[in-house]
């Protein structure tokens, strides 16, 4: 009786431990986000860059949020104006309608002499409309370099947009967003496999944020057994076939480029 007793024990046990391994286990699909839109047609984190890629079809948008002088939501990646717009010094210290006067196009020639730099709403107005008319939703991968918690959740609920972007930035930032929407899909960076522990007790996090140098199979094996999904950038001199391919080999969750089309073609050929 007590062995009978013992392995229907066992039985149970083993089947509760198999669900929880199922529930902390990832099924990794590689997605794509798009960096800083699409700047190889367009200049990045403009609306005209944003419509280019949303026609190529990817999950994300990566988009830098900043805040001006008088409390707009606005996207720049830069603290300073003077890389990629026509003004100079910090895009802070200028009002929206000081802001709005400003080209975003430099180096782009005159196609894109008037292109602006987009506030947060604009953008969000814009995938809403896309996501509305279109079966694959795109939604966005907001870094968040320069502003307030509430500001950016309010508006981006007001466009259905909240619940399924996610949020990079600094923890301490990620843990007063938490605060504000519990629900939030937060990316906090992960530097190595010591670091996990804390990060997932503070954060609950959706996902890492990878470097690729620091990708290996035992890394993606310990962040996907804690049920955490895998976010890298594939920039610059990362930024090819090869590395594509061994993303998929990997089984990471997505790949963050400036190529997106390469991407696309390279994952189907693979």
């Amino acid at each position: 009786m007590f062995k009978t007793s013992f392995c229907i024990f066992l039985l149970i046990f083993s089947m509760v431990l198999g669900e929880v391994s199922a529930q902390n286990s990832i099924e990794p699909i590689l997605t794509i986000s798009a960096h800083r839109g699409n700047s190889l047609a367009a200049p990045e984190n403009t609306l005209a860059t944003f419509r280019n890629v949303l026609a190529m079809g990817v999950e994300l948008i990566e988009i830098d949020v900043r805040t001006s002088s008088d409390g707009a939501l606005v996207i720049l990646h830069d603290g300073n104006l003077d890389r990629t717009t026509s003004g100079q010094g910090p895009i802070k210290n200028l009002t929206l309608k000081e802001i709005k006067k400003l080209s975003a196009g430099k180096g782009y020639g005159e196609e894109f002499a008037k292109e602006q730099i987009p506030t947060l709403e604009e953008t969000a107005k814009l995938i809403f409309k896309w996501n509305k008319k279109h079966a694959q939703k795109t939604f966005i991968y907001v870094d968040c370099k320069q502003v307030a918690a509430q500001p950016l959740i309010d508006l981006l609920k007001k466009y259905k947009l909240a619940e399924q972007s996610v949020f990079y930035g600094n923890d301490s930032f990620l843990m007063s967003l938490k605060q504000v929407y519990p629900q939030a899909k937060l990316l906090p960076a992960l530097k190595s496999k010591e670091e996990i522990a804390a990060k997932v007790q503070n954060l609950q996090p959706y996902a890492f944020d990878v470097s690729w140098p620091a990708l290996n199979k035992e890394l993606v094996d310990a962040i996907h057994s804690k049920g955490i999904r895998i976010f890298s950038d594939l920039l610059g001199p990362f930024d090819q076939t090869t590395n594509y391919a061994r993303a998929k080999e990997l089984k990471i969750d997505l790949i963050q480029t400036d190529h997106v089309q390469l991407v696309k073609e390279s994952l189907k050929a693979h």
